[in-house]
């Protein structure tokens, strides 16, 4: 990275001028949370290996990947290298109460963990939390040791925008730790899981654990008051009248602890349907009931800084917020699965999240991006990405996705494949997910090679006007826009920009961008147009097409000239159309 323009956000230069602070040091799972709480976050020792090779042996500061800036050590090491990560830790007085855990959020890809000399555990995939018991392996004064491996350029595991050959649409690499770790204590039987359906008025609660459930007490903090109902073999069950519904312009979260003689967590989730029906002779995506557009954003979630790791959660909200001021009511989370922290965020603050699946498989610019962008957007995809290891770590790593996030009432919508990459048998991809998450949109195919079963009709459309005609699927435009403009100063690559039409200036900018939705989604959406999700919410590295600079300092678009076409464009959803289909 130190070819480039080294990019600091306002989060990041506070993180670094306060060098004590830990960074992260939030609770790092808000659906199901506990008292306890130990962040291992800061500094560590790592060593890199190559073979008999030692590539660096110095200080990191996790949660940030070696390739980030934040990290400190701000380096890309050769593909296969060895990172070995060390820390010591005590056990504060009165902390253990039971069983030890210690979670990771993140590790890319490949772990290997050590306690005190011994074997603990190994997970693969660089986006799931995973959780080992380390109670008989704790002395007083413990070293943990973390081995990564990251075997990229395999493509089995799901990998995303990240490429050794940066450039262009591919970013930075990371690898190693990349979220918090941290260590809770709890009993010995303890809750591991809890899962809440709601259905008219009506929410169930139900709990997974291990060791031996214990009955005890539900309580809910709704408008009216607390309930409180039991909690019997693992389950409750209440009646909340009149709910209050969860939206974008209303985002209630109704609260709520379960406790146990062995265990107390606490929780929330919110009541709100996703359907699709025919309205004025359109299918369309509707919230509680009533045709919905989704005014939404690409979003990537990268940041100069820390690469996949903001500086601090502040960083997320920062992001959210700046575009609910514009208007916006929805991110599309772009090939990349964040913590938990960013989608309670999107609950509490209330944004609509679309989340992709990771991607992985092969990716070929002319089968996948050249000529499906001149047309040739049918394909069977049964025949191609055929390697049964490749399909399976992805069907693995979807089913994985949906388990980590189904808690969150702001994801409205799965992303199965984006543009081909990576796709292979998309109607059997469908109804396993389906039979997963029935609760939720489905976007099969994102842009092209659509001959397959997916509940929206979704449409890329760069390089040319937007000129869609509504089918018999809601319609759903869910990529375009991408006007390119670079604010000086805060340009990652000035050499070599990457966007989809070059504005000379900041005015310049908002013209386009004025005209694009006054003069072609604006009329598209009374004739069956319900979502879309303009690109992007950030610059990232070479794209300069967002509507922030990559280092979240220059805003390229206000509020003032962004939220009032922004409402019209909401309201349209419920005007008639003026020709027929």
């Amino acid at each position: 990275m130190t070819d480039f323009e080294r990019l600091i956000t306002p989060e990041g230069e506070e993180l670094l001028n306060a060098s004590d602070r830990i960074p992260w040091e939030v609770y790092p799972r808000p659906h199901l949370r506990r008292e306890s709480f130990l962040c291992l976050n800061g500094a560590w020792s790592l060593s890199v290996t190559d073979g008999d090779a030692v590539l660096f042996d110095g200080a990191i500061r996790v949660p940030f990947p070696p390739e980030s800036m934040l990290s400190g050590v701000e380096t890309v090491f050769p593909e296969r290298a060895t990172l070995c990560y060390t820390r010591r830790f005590s056990l504060p007085d009165g902390f253990c109460r039971g069983r030890v855990l210690l979670h990771f959020g993140a590790v890319d890809q490949m772990a290997q963990v050590f306690l005190n000399g011994k074997h603990v555990g190994y997970h693969e995939g660089g986006y799931q939390p995973f959780t080992f018991d380390i109670t008989s392996y704790l002395e007083e004064d413990n070293l943990l040791t973390v081995k990564v491996t990251d075997h990229l350029s395999d493509h089995v595991l799901p990998y995303g925008k990240q490429r050794r050959d940066r450039g262009g649409m591919w970013y930075t690499p990371v690898s190693g730790i990349w979220q918090t770790v941290w260590l809770e204590s709890v009993a010995e039987s303890y809750i591991t899981a809890l899962s809440v359906k709601t259905d008219g008025h009506t929410a169930t609660i139900n709990t997974l654990w291990h060791g031996i459930p214990a009955d005890g007490t539900v309580t809910v903090k709704t408008p009216d008051g607390v309930l409180a109902v039991p909690l019997r073999d693992g389950a409750a069950s209440l009646a909340v009248d009149n709910p209050r519904l969860w939206s974008p312009e209303d985002p209630f979260l109704y609260e709520f602890a379960v406790d146990t003689p062995t265990d107390t967590v606490s929780s929330y989730f919110a009541f709100r349907t996703l359907s699709i029906e025919t309205v004025e002779g359109y299918p369309r995506m509707c919230l509680n009931g009533k045709p919905y557009f989704f005014h939404g954003l690409l979003d990537q979630g990268y940041y100069s800084d820390g690469l996949f790791t903001p500086a601090s959660p502040e960083g997320y909200e920062r992001d959210i917020r700046a575009m609910k001021a514009l208007g916006f009511n929805t991110l599309r989370k772009h090939i990349k699965v964040e913590p938990a922290v960013f989608y309670h965020l999107c609950d509490r603050l209330g944004m609509v999240v679309f989340q992709d699946m990771v991607n992985n498989g092969d990716y070929a610019f002319l089968r996948d991006t050249a000529l499906p962008t001149v047309g040739l957007r049918k394909r069977d995809d049964t025949r191609i990405h055929r390697d049964p290891g490749t399909r399976q770590a992805f069907l693995t790593h979807m089913e994985q996705t949906v388990e980590q996030l189904r808690h969150h009432p702001s994801i409205c919508l799965w992303t199965i494949f984006n543009e081909g990459w990576g796709q292979f048998c998309g109607t059997k991809a469908y109804r396993k997910l389906k039979a997963l998450d029935d609760t939720r949109f489905i976007d099969t195919a994102s842009g092209w090679f659509a001959g397959c079963e997916s509940d929206l009709d979704s449409r890329h459309v760069y390089f040319r006007k937007v000129k869609l005609k509504a089918g018999d699927k809601p319609l759903y435009l869910s990529e375009f826009g991408g006007y390119a403009y670079k604010p000086e100063g805060h340009v990652f690559n000035p050499q070599k920009t990457y966007g989809y039409g070059s504005q000379k200036t900041r005015e310049d900018l908002v013209a386009a961008l004025t005209r694009l939705y006054r003069e072609e989604i604006l009329p598209l959406i009374p004739k069956g147009l319900c979502a879309a999700v303009y690109t992007q919410v950030s610059d990232v590295e070479d794209e300069v097409n967002g509507l922030l600079s990559y280092d979240r300092r220059v805003q390229k678009v206000t509020a003032d000239e962004l939220f009032a076409l922004s409402e019209t464009l909401c309201a349209a959803i419920n005007a008639p159309a003026t020709e027929s289909k």
